[in-house]
């Protein structure tokens, strides 16, 4: 590799995060950690270590000289090989006498890179890492790096990101006044097409976001895992998408796909459930009530993006807004998230928290009110909680049950808390 070719690659990266403009991301990192960040392709990994770099500097961490940052889709970079990564730093010192931080983007690409992370580490260098989701989250790769690394997982925008990529800040009680109807306008775009950040520079959503899951069908489920029969895999996609909000069990989606006329198996379905998780297309979620046999075979299941269910569902906005709703969640709870279900059933439930969640769209039918209700008013009884809520597109009430009170509550509101 030419060293003259790498000094100017980090010198053009350098300038690049300098004259770059940052929307910061609510995401917080201890500046004495090593980093591998993980999580859906195109959630904004590469822009966190554009954040990351710029808030350094901005803290009189580092100089912007310091900043060694390396994309390795960069098309100079597709000959390096591992034995080579040596010569990145050596270009660097016959830059800059300081010591740099590491920024590695994409490294996966470069076969056999964990030993030269690990040893970048172990001689106390500053080292951020990402790669896509499929590549890096192996265990050999967690096993390579040792305690050396924080994982951290990277997911797509949540609401309260959404607005301010947008441009809008919220005012004082945003809720009561003219805000309001921009909020709730920016709310319904949000449902439908999701939080991946650079879907706002886009007029054709739709077409972007096919783009993302069409590379990570054929890039991080075809390809590294060497499935043959894409077919099986794309019908085990819409068959999900179709259950969301719904429990199911891995025999009942095997039995769907072969009503089509398509040969699988259960242990198939299995194996290629585990890999749309793996990429981070997908994510399951347990029941609370249930024993281990069945929290193991019967789950729910969400995409871990609104947007590329509604690729699938457009037209249902009941299953979108639960897609949501979960999304939402996990962003603000992390990822023990289970729902309740035992004579009753509740759709959302954070034991950490002690918080029981519905999701509704609209509760204006009267059965449907009743039924939202019950179910948590019911499962009350059973459990030891603190709130209790009934989230809504735009409905607002207090609803006095015995000593609870269920919080009816746009989710878009309960979002911005």
């Amino acid at each position: 590799m030419e060293k003259e070719k790498l000094k100017k690659i980090i010198i053009e990266n350098q300038q690049f995060i300098i004259d770059l403009q940052i929307v910061d991301r609510e995401i917080r990192i201890e500046y004495a950690a090593n980093y591998v960040f993980t999580g859906p392709r195109r959630a904004g990994k590469t822009y966190l270590m554009y954040q990351v770099a710029k808030d350094l500097v901005a803290k009189s961490i580092l100089t912007p000289e310091q900043i060694l940052f390396i994309g390795f889709e960069d098309e100079r970079l597709m000959e390096l090989k591992a034995k080579e990564l040596d010569e990145i730093l050596d270009a660097y010192f016959e830059l800059n006498s300081l010591k740099p931080i590491f920024f590695l983007d994409e490294i996966q690409n470069i076969p056999g890179w964990e030993k030269f992370v690990r040893r970048l580490a172990d001689k106390d260098y500053r080292v951020y890492v990402t790669g896509s989701n499929a590549n890096l989250l192996s265990s050999e790769i967690a096993s390579t790096l040792g305690g050396r690394f924080r994982m951290l997982e990277i997911q797509t925008l949540n609401f309260k990101e959404y607005l301010k990529f947008n441009g809008i800040t919220l005012n004082a009680n945003f809720e009561y006044g003219k805000q309001k109807s921009q909020i709730i306008r920016h709310f319904s775009a949000f449902l439908q097409y999701g939080g991946f950040p650079e879907l706002i520079k886009f007029s054709n959503k739709r077409e972007y976001l096919s783009s993302i899951f069409q590379k990570v069908f054929y890039g991080d489920i075809l390809s590294r895992y060497k499935i043959k029969n894409n077919q099986s895999l794309r019908l085990l996609i819409k068959k999900i998408a179709e259950s969301v909000n719904n429990e199911t069990s891995y025999n009942r989606i095997c039995n769907l796909i072969q009503s089509t006329g398509v040969k699988c198996g259960t242990a198939t379905i299995i194996e290629y459930v585990g890999y749309l998780e793996a990429s981070y297309l997908i994510a399951s979620v347990e029941n609370y009530k249930a024993k281990f046999v069945e929290r193991e075979s019967k789950k729910k299941y969400y995409f871990n993006d609104v947007g590329l269910l509604y690729l699938f569902l457009s037209d249902q906005i009941t299953k979108l807004f639960e897609n949501l709703t979960y999304n939402e969640l996990y962003k603000k709870y992390g990822k023990n998230i289970l729902y309740y279900k035992h004579n009753t059933e509740v759709d959302f439930y954070i034991p950490d928290e002690k918080i029981l969640i519905q999701s509704c769209y609209n509760l204006s039918e009267i059965e449907t009110r009743k039924r939202e209700i019950k179910a948590l008013t019911k499962t009350l009884q059973y459990i030891d909680c603190k709130k209790a809520y009934i989230l809504t597109y735009d409905e607002t009430e207090d609803i006095l049950i015995g000593n609870n009170i269920i919080q009816v509550m746009p989710l878009w509101k309960f979002a911005l808390q």
